[in-house]
């Protein structure tokens, strides 16, 4: 004879579903049948997608590491920016300042000529999050309006806010009666 109740499989303990409500599942919604998926078995992770994870993380980090190093070939073949006039010195009066734009374009940067007739020029993009910074010769400082940074006006250094890094000096040089600006000095500190 044959025993007319069915025989229910037996399921591992991490294949039982468990609705996150605690209800049977006859008083779950209809979407949760098809669905099924509960606390332990969505914090399982196959060893498949964990390796595809792994190989696609490094891909990205070696992409971005070559990337890295084609900016940095390109930069030096490019060489040292082109020596280009910014002003003549009866432009910027002592304690004045004058804008203009170096190496390219769009490379705005700031010539100021603080009381003691020195030259100064730097990038006028704040290192903190490129915020145009504005001089404040009276005061001996450049100001960045966005975060309340300072930078000493002599050396570009930060000294107060968040700015960490120095500001660009732009090389500027007196050639007779005409200022030129003759390189980019990226510093650190």
């Amino acid at each position: 004879m044959t025993d007319p109740t069915p025989v229910r499989p037996v399921q591992e303990p991490d294949e039982i579903t468990i609705a996150p409500d605690w209800r049977p599942m006859r008083l779950q919604p209809a979407w949760r049948n098809d669905f099924p998926v509960d606390g332990p078995q969505e914090q399982y992770v196959e060893r498949r997608e964990f390796m595809k994870f792994m190989v696609l993380t490094s891909l990205a980090l070696a992409v971005g590491q070559i990337w890295i190093a084609v900016e940095n070939v390109w930069r030096h073949a490019r060489g040292q920016p082109e020596v280009r006039p910014v002003a003549t010195l009866d432009q910027v009066p002592p304690g004045g300042v004058l804008t203009f734009a170096y190496p390219g374009p769009h490379d705005d940067c700031i010539l100021i000529r603080p009381r003691d007739h020195a030259l100064v020029a730097y990038s006028q993009k704040c290192t903190h999050l490129s915020c145009p910074v504005q001089p404040r010769v009276e005061e001996d400082v450049i100001r960045c309006p966005c975060h309340e940074g300072l930078f000493d006006l002599r050396s570009g250094r930060p000294i107060a806010g968040p700015p960490r890094r120095a500001l660009p000096v732009v090389r500027v040089e007196i050639r007779g009666n005409q200022i030129v600006a003759t390189g980019v000095e990226v510093r650190t500190l």
